[in-house]
């Protein structure tokens, strides 16, 4: 089922359609500013379990999730005034920020490290599901481990609706992946380069 939504100007009564599937366990593809994502509710054990099994990835290698505003951040992992200030400067934006996790995050998102990978992307559609919702929503890339990325969701619809419960159509993706930075211990590292300007890094 491919559900469309405005991407400037998200209809409420349509996001809530997603979030209602969300909250019955679905597995939905929505967009950010960077792929579209899947993903579903991150208290969701059944449908992380089904998202590793439709990317086809190594379940020790744990998804990020997506938060609607640093507030909610900072119910999901430590954040220190040295990497608030990066979070705020920065999100949202194309970004994927490494912090350490808080004991509420199910420990299938977090690495042995105990440390999360969060994102808050600059996508009106993506941002007002996690709100509707109340929790932060999983994310990984809306293609098979080692495939291409699909920008278009007409295409995505195509390949994946009968592994998902829904398909977030907001228009054509940029296509890239977000650049995964690193804050542990207030040091900044770039883990891989993507999407978004990385000037800003010595």
């Amino acid at each position: 089922m491919r559900n469309k939504i405005n991407p400037e100007n998200p209809q409420l009564r349509l996001v809530r359609h997603v979030v209602d599937c969300l909250k019955q366990g679905g597995v939905v593809i929505y967009p950010t500013d960077t792929t579209y994502g899947l993903g579903c509710d991150i208290f969701n054990p059944k449908g992380i379990k089904k998202i590793y099994q439709i990317k086809q990835r190594d379940p020790r290698k744990p998804f990020s999730f997506i938060c609607s505003d640093l507030a909610e951040v900072s119910n999901y992992a430590e954040v220190s005034n040295f990497a608030f200030r990066i979070l705020k400067r920065h999100l949202p934006g194309p970004y994927t920020f490494i912090l350490e996790a808080s004991k509420v995050v199910p420990e299938s998102l977090t690495t042995r490290q105990k440390t999360v990978g969060i994102r808050i992307p600059d996508n009106a559609i993506s941002r007002l599901i996690v709100r509707e919702l109340g929790h932060p929503l999983v994310t990984t890339s809306a293609n098979i481990s080692g495939e291409d990325v699909i920008q278009d969701p007409e295409l995505i619809d195509e390949r994946m609706e009968r592994m998902v419960d829904m398909v977030v159509d907001g228009g054509v993706s940029m296509g890239t992946e977000s650049s995964i930075i690193s804050l542990i211990d207030d040091r900044i590292e770039v883990l891989r380069e993507g999407a978004g300007d990385l000037s800003w890094i010595d």
